[in-house]
């Protein structure tokens, strides 16, 4: 059968979306609308002043929350204008396209065949010539039900070719797609090419015309959802963030840096040796409340392992860190990238550029840097989750020499170009309390929604298997999904990696939800814990 004509099954808000509804989202929500009307029955003819002290402080309270939502109405205007990126490098976003219309045309077996050609130990890009499928081909089924989720996940027959060509113009150069006989001939041709092969892929001709039911994600042009939070909370997360910081330098000498436009947390032993102690592990957080979030497993990281650097980069535009300078200026991937490399090499973890001085006036100086480079190559370890996956990603594609060891957890990085991630998180309606909680708290944040609809791009965010360094060897690479992840199509994206040959290096739990695997306690995070231990040199 052909599943991608299949419609979306139905499905009704359990009561556990009703509990948060009521329990968490209304009375944040109402918190502002309340400390407006409380300020301004309070005005008139000064009649805060007859409050007890109690009452002064709610006044106080509610003038500060209602200031706080005029400024924060204006930074969602701001945020919400177009996006400070234009097209990409045409270069780049037609390799990463032919990329993924190729993917999934090999045929590799699911359970971890890989019949892919092999330069030396890592998978060349496929070899498969993109030739027009039948529509029966199994191959052209799977790539319509995936393609059909940047369309909400329409049966694939409603969806027309104005739809397609909106979505792939907008792919293709960030913008809306203008009436074609305005486009210029470069763009046209691009885009005509563009249209052909994705066809070939599909195994069919997209019919004619235009569905105005159909509409297209389109992360970065489409609407800003942003809803508004009280101040207090703001100000209750940077709180206990600042708080955790203190506690961190108090019990394990954690100290808090600024280097280079990035913020961070850095235990250092004083005894570590570059040579023979074990790598520096780099810790890549995701969404949501920064370090309160994440106390967790960072402070198993700071227990576990007092034998080795561990560096946590601060990421202040996905912590719902408000009052913070950067909040709304996330930096792109290679600034991000470079930042991040830059300051590794300035703490003498990793060398960016050692070459022999074709001066050298002594063999014993040629000796001490092939020393230095292969001191260097061992490189770091670098544990990403979730968000912080498309960090791990950068640092992948820009300085891969550099990372010795990777553990992705829940990534978002590996298939994100089916829109799985893009529309579980933004785009799908609510239907359960997880799901409210993952879209209101989060989803909607300010500094969120400026970072996915505005600052996205899905060539740099999107990690191809080829471009990890020993991503089947064991005690270089794992990888850690959960079956009933609300983010990440984990079925899929286990899939991908196994049909690459990826067997040993997969912690999969079928039951597992989407940030479980960093519980305290729980069989996630002892099996990064044991991973981790492996290095001890």
């Amino acid at each position: 059968m052909d599943i991608s004509e299949h419609p979306l099954p139905h499905r009704s808000r359990s009561w556990c979306f009703y509990f948060v509804f009521f329990a968490a989202v209304v009375p944040l929500w109402s918190s502002i609308p309340l400390a407006w009307i409380f300020a301004i029955i309070s005005l008139p003819d000064h009649k805060w002043a007859s409050y007890t002290t109690l009452g002064r402080s709610l006044f106080f309270v509610s003038c500060c929350e209602v200031i706080f939502s005029i400024y924060h109405y204006y930074l969602v205007r701001c945020v919400s204008g177009p996006s400070p990126y234009g097209p990409g490098d045409p270069d780049e976003i037609q390799v990463a396209y032919i990329r993924l219309l190729k993917a999934g045309l090999a045929h590799l077996p699911e359970d971890g065949g890989d019949i892919e050609t092999l330069l030396v130990d890592r998978p060349a890009s496929p070899a498969e010539t993109i030739l027009q499928l039948e529509s029966h081909d199994p191959r052209a089924i799977d790539f319509r039900h995936s393609l059909r989720t940047w369309f909400c996940k329409v049966p694939w027959s409603s969806i027309k070719l104005l739809e397609i060509q909106k979505w792939l113009y907008w792919a293709m150069f960030n913008a809306e797609l203008p009436p074609l006989e305005h486009l210029p001939d470069e763009r046209r041709r691009a885009l005509d090419d563009a249209l052909d092969l994705l066809q070939k892929r599909l195994g069919c001709k997209i019919e004619e015309g235009s569905n105005s039911n159909i509409i297209p994600m389109r992360l970065t042009i489409d609407r800003t959802t942003i809803v508004w939070r009280p101040f207090t909370l703001y100000a209750l997360i940077g709180s206990i963030n600042w708080g955790l910081r203190i506690l961190y330098t108090n019990l394990w000498n954690v100290h808090h840096g600024h280097s280079n436009g990035i913020e961070y947390l850095l235990s250092m032993p004083d005894d570590w040796d570059p040579t023979n102690s074990p790598r520096p592990v780099v810790f890549l957080h995701g969404l949501g409340l920064g370090l309160l979030q994440y106390h967790g497993v960072i402070a198993h990281l700071l227990e576990q392992f007092p034998d080795r650097p561990i560096l946590v980069p601060l990421q202040p535009q996905i912590s719902q860190d408000f009052f913070h300078p950067h909040f709304l200026n996330p930096p792109s991937r290679h600034e991000m990238a470079d930042r991040l490399a830059g300051l590794l090499s300035a703490l003498g973890w990793v060398s960016l550029d050692i070459k022999a001085d074709k001066d050298r006036e002594s063999e014993e100086e040629d000796e001490v840097a092939s020393s230095l480079m292969e001191n260097s190559q061992r490189g770091i370890t670098l544990l990403s989750h979730s968000n912080g996956s498309y960090t791990h990603a950068w640092m992948l594609k820009g300085y891969p020499e550099i990372i010795g060891r990777s553990c992705f957890v829940d990534p978002v990085t590996f298939c994100s170009w089916e829109g799985d991630v893009c529309y579980n998180f933004l785009y799908r309606p609510c239907k359960t309390g997880i799901e409210l909680l993952m879209r209101y708290f989060v989803g909607t944040e300010l500094g969120v929604a400026n970072l996915l609809q505005r600052h996205f791009c899905w060539t740099s965010n999107s990690l191809w298997f080829e471009e990890i360094p020993n991503a089947r060897d064991p005690h270089k690479t794992l990888f850690l999904l959960g079956g009933k992840d609300d983010i990440v199509h984990s079925e899929r994206v286990k899939r991908y990696l196994t049909s690459h040959g990826v067997r040993k290096n997969l912690w999969y739990d079928s039951e597992g939800r989407h940030g479980q695997a960093l519980m305290r306690g729980g069989a996630g995070l002892k099996e990064i814990l044991r991973w981790l231990s492996e290095d001890e040199q």
